[in-house]
């Protein structure tokens, strides 16, 4: 079963896409290929390419989310 990325709450969203940030400014690799023009286009900032990761769907992080709980009657 795959996740898009519109199934994430925004809160979701910008807990993955920050996590993933703070990953690549303490020097993780950078899951996409990209070109140095790309990066510019970016402007090497972490936050725009966690964003461009996400959209891309290369992102190793999930979020687990609890069922409801079933209600007795």
């Amino acid at each position: 079963m795959s996740i898009s990325k519109n199934d994430y709450t925004k809160y979701e969203r910008a807990r993955i896409i920050g996590a993933r940030a703070l990953q690549i400014a303490m020097g993780a690799p950078i899951l996409l290929k990209l070109k140095k023009d790309e990066l510019e286009k970016l402007r090497f900032n972490p936050i725009n390419i966690a964003k461009r990761e996400f959209e891309e769907g290369v992102l190793p992080l999930t979020i687990k989310k609890p069922l409801p709980a079933k209600s007795k009657k």
